[in-house]
């Protein structure tokens, strides 16, 4: 088979690893790289996928990996449905993106859909010849869908891979880790530095303890790691944390503010730590490394690289190479504007020659018409030395419509010290409330604060935020 012939992921699988040993690996089982060079997990049934849109729909991590690597440059289409899709709203998604075939974990699932299902399992076979399609596989990755019907957004492989030279390789081949799932457009952004990188692969395991976790990654020796600032926030929680010593800390996904950016600098002082904004529609838009919450605003006036920014009414719009090509779908909205600038929803304020995130569009609290972004009170609050993580919401108020309250998460100690009536938690309130009254306008300042023990997520990783 000539090499122009060889699918990309493929092709990047063998040129990066070769006979080396990167290990794609989750808690109960995993892969060598060099393995599925040379042979398949679909029991030598890749052919009969060909030129077909395939739903990649496994309960693991792992094996979606071996499908995604082993449908690319094969399969027309791969829908990667995240493992907290609805069921009703995977129906309809599979409707409209024209599936033709299901990956799936055992033979029964998706039996009463009545299209061919195939299983994607350890351990990988030989296989004699793969399939020359010369397709460039559209991947379809689904949004969060926490205001609807999660959205289909169509990338290109040379896009979902286009930031990859921007990380930091730091010597040799990395052992990457990720508490994001490779499903989602975070997490697969890792799964692919780790294929394009020739370097292993520690995956979450649903449902593992963080403790758990962190000592996984620990005895693997992971090296490069990335995560959403709460993925961070839990990890700096656990009394786990030391068990690892990465090189590189990445964080995305939520705004990175100064609080959980210097406690990971005091955490892991070895480490090299980064923040990266990156949307699944948008692509990745850059990388700061500088230690600093918010980025240059040099960064937005950079014009014919390959990443353009500008700021229109306060909201972010990105337009590169990096960013999907469509929706997907019938009646799919636009997802650029004529110019091919994508709207991000990120609001910016710019302070000197800096831009700092003040949260999202769509999550504004509207207090007797002032307008407050929930993430601005968080970063304030979460400057208290004893306070780890908070989410700000509002509550409804007959006067001015909504007022703003906080839940707050303290530090283990702090949090040991209250419990045990070592500090009193009204002192404690008092002084949060100091800090917001110095760092915001009056209206948000928040009317009141709860102590919590813990903070929902999202299956993204993310805080789980419910608008009044």
């Amino acid at each position: 088979m000539r090499t122009s012939d060889i699918p990309a992921l493929s092709r990047a699988l063998a040129r990066a690893h070769g006979a080396a040993s990167g290990v794609f690996r989750d808690r109960d089982h995993g892969f060598e790289a060099a393995a599925l060079i040379a042979g398949s997990s679909l029991g030598g049934q890749v052919r009969a996928l060909a030129g077909r849109c395939v739903l990649i729909a496994t309960h693991g991590q792992i094996e979606a990996a071996l499908a995604m690597i082993e449908l690319d440059g094969v399969a027309s289409r791969i829908v990667i449905a995240p493992p907290d899709v609805k069921q009703s709203d995977l129906q309809a998604i599979m409707a409209d993106a024209g599936v033709e075939a299901i990956i799936a974990d055992e033979p029964g699932d998706f039996a009463s859909t009545g299209l061919p299902r195939f299983v994607c399992r350890l351990p990988i076979v030989p296989a004699s010849e793969k399939p020359r399609t010369g397709l460039e596989t559209e991947w379809v990755l689904l949004t969060s869908g926490t205001t609807g019907r999660p959205k289909m957004v169509v990338h290109r492989l040379s896009g979902l891979t286009g930031a990859i030279g921007d990380t930091p390789t730091l010597g040799a081949a990395p052992v990457w880790a990720t508490f994001y799932d490779i499903r989602r457009y975070g997490g697969l952004q890792i799964f692919l530095r780790a294929v394009f990188g020739g370097g292993s692969l520690i995956l979450s395991s649903h449902g593992e303890p963080i403790s758990a976790h962190l000592q996984r990654l620990g005895a693997n020796g992971v090296t490069h790691i990335s995560g959403t600032p709460s993925h961070w926030r839990r990890v700096l929680m656990s009394q786990h944390m030391n068990v690892m010593a990465p090189a590189y800390i990445r964080l995305s996904g939520e705004i990175a503010d100064q609080a959980v950016l210097d406690a990971l600098r005091e955490a892991y002082p070895q480490a090299a730590i980064g923040h990266a904004y990156a949307s699944t529609e948008a692509g990745v838009g850059f990388d700061v490394n500088d230690g600093l919450e918010g980025f240059p605003v040099a960064f937005a006036e950079r014009h014919g690289g390959p990443v353009e920014m500008k700021v229109v009414d306060g909201s972010l719009r990105i337009r590169s190479q990096r960013t999907a090509t469509r929706y997907a779908g019938p009646a799919s909205a636009g997802l650029a504007d004529a110019d091919g600038f994508v709207d991000t929803g990120d609001m910016l304020e710019q302070r000197g020659d800096r831009y700092y995130f003040a949260g999202r569009r769509n999550g504004i609290v509207n207090v007797g018409g002032l307008k407050v972004h929930p993430e601005e009170v968080e970063a304030a609050i979460n400057g208290h030395p004893k306070v780890l993580m908070s989410l700000v919401s509002a509550r409804k108020n007959p006067f001015t419509g909504s007022i703003v309250v906080a839940d707050v998460v303290l530090d283990p100690e702090a949090a040991a010290a209250l419990e045990n009536g070592e500090t009193g938690g009204v002192t404690l309130k008092t002084e949060i409330l100091e800090v917001c009254r110095s760092a915001l306008d009056r209206h948000k300042v928040p009317v009141s604060i709860r102590f919590v023990p813990a903070l929902d997520m999202t299956p993204g990783g993310k805080l789980r935020r419910v608008h009044a």
